[in-house]
Order: structure tokens, then sequence, then C-alpha cells
């Protein structure tokens, strides 16, 4: 049981950190003239999670104040692995 869940605690960290990869290439693309190498990253972190976050999003509006959009999907989903992950690796 123990190496299932460092297993599965390993996974999660790795996602944890596509999804980290994604936050930090997504402000670069909005904030500054993003080079052609994010754009090949910020495809491939969206392809591993915008299947988990999308589902979210469907009950977890954004929230809009003016120009700016706040994503709770992204939010919930994050806390949501990190719970996950210290329960996996606590077994």
């Amino acid at each position: 049981m123990h190496i299932i869940g460092s297993l599965l605690g390993f996974a999660l960290t790795l996602f944890m950190l596509l999804l980290l990869a994604r936050v930090v290439l997504d402000w670069i693309a909005i904030l500054a003239e993003s080079p052609t190498w994010t754009n090949k990253v910020r495809a491939f972190t969206h392809t591993w999670t915008e299947p988990v976050i999308a589902p979210v999003r469907k009950v977890l509006r954004p929230i809009r104040a003016g120009g700016l959009s706040i994503d709770l999907a992204f939010t919930a989903v994050f806390i949501a692995v990190l719970i996950l992950r210290s329960i996996a690796f606590s077994f």
C-alpha cells in the first residue's frame, strides 16, 4: 500500500507542477510577447490539465469584475490536488 500511495502522490505532484506551469505561462502570454517556445509548452500544459479543469469550470463559473476574470475552477482543482497529494503521501 505504501508503494501505491507514493506513486499516486508522485503523479499528483507532477500534475500540480503542470498546473503551476500553466499559470505562469498564461501570465507570460498575457503580460508580454510570448516567445514561440512558450506556445508549445502552453499547449502541452493545457492538453494535460484542461480535461480536469473543464468539468469543474462548468460548475464553478469564473468571477468577472470589469475586465478581470478569476478562474475558480483552477483554484478548486489546485486545492483538491494538494489535499489528495497529502492523503496519498500519508499512506
